[in-house]
């Protein structure tokens, strides 16, 4: 069955997988030199329980999205990515709908920007991967508050400190960019679902839809307001990937600076947060 072979693949790969490659602790007793269950399941951002039952073969269908988050987590090669997806009864995403596919260049340089708050998003603003930085300085985030416009239209928001121009301004590029992106990919059917719910559920989010809001984004300073650390203020840059449509969003201070000296602290004792 498809899902034997599946679940075997997982765990060959997950044992194939060192901790320290994909920039886990390596300390403590370890039975094996691969990934542990648990492991997996927080690179991936699924449950253990999940992660249990596709490798003993008592989970079907898993969703594309779940085997690209896999894919992710394990650094599998563009073969091997295929390959986990045709084991899932899946064809991989084609040029149709929004890339998802960290490359291995992109995950290398992310795995040297450990002192910086870095996150990847893809052009639909779905978060593919944050390093424990930024998840320290922003929050950890779940279900549909993983995609920034929902956030920030209809979720709960951010720690950012923004004021009603600042939000207006943000929110009219959010849909301009969504606008383009749904032009690049118009049968991504998981686009396109996300765009209808918020015209649905969002009067603002409507209006400026049909306004045909126009802008992009630009580096920019931020103030975050951290519930342990106070207020810190950084340059927000947000980078292209040629080729991949992804957007690199990256936190950095000036040097010598207060807000420096914030960003060092949150390095030790925030990341130390997560981990406990």
């Amino acid at each position: 069955m498809a899902t034997t072979e599946l679940g075997a693949a997982l765990r060959r790969r997950r044992d194939q997988v060192s901790p320290e490659t994909v920039g886990l602790p390596t300390g403590g007793h370890r039975r094996a030199a691969g990934l542990r269950r648990e492991e997996l399941a927080q690179l991936a951002g699924i449950s253990v329980d999940y992660v249990t039952r596709l490798e003993q073969g008592r989970a079907t269908n898993p969703s594309a999205q779940v085997v690209e988050a896999l894919s992710r987590a394990l650094r599998l090669t563009d073969r091997a990515r295929t390959d986990l997806f045709h084991l899932a009864g899946l064809a991989p995403p084609g040029p149709e709908t929004v890339p998802a596919r960290i490359t291995p260049g992109v995950q290398r340089m992310l795995d040297r920007l450990t002192g910086t708050p870095v996150a990847v998003f893809d052009a639909a603003w779905n978060q593919l991967l944050a390093n424990p930085l930024y998840t320290a300085l922003m929050g950890e985030w779940h279900g549909h508050d993983l995609n920034a416009v929902w956030r920030n239209f209809l979720g709960s928001g951010n720690r950012v400190r923004h004021t009603p121009e600042s939000l207006d301004t943000l929110r009219a590029l959010q849909v301009s960019d969504l606008r383009r992106t749904a032009g690049r990919y118009p049968s991504d059917r998981r686009l396109h679902r996300l765009i209808s719910r918020l015209r649905a559920e969002s009067t603002e989010f409507d209006t400026l839809w049909e306004s045909g809001a126009a802008g992009r984004h630009e580096a920019a300073r931020k103030t975050i307001d951290h519930p342990h650390i106070g207020a810190i203020t950084l340059d927000c840059d947000v980078l292209g990937v040629e080729g991949s449509d992804l957007r690199i969003m990256l936190y950095t201070a000036e040097p010598g600076t207060e807000d420096a000296e914030r960003l060092a602290l949150l390095t030790v004792v925030g990341t130390q947060t997560l981990a406990g």
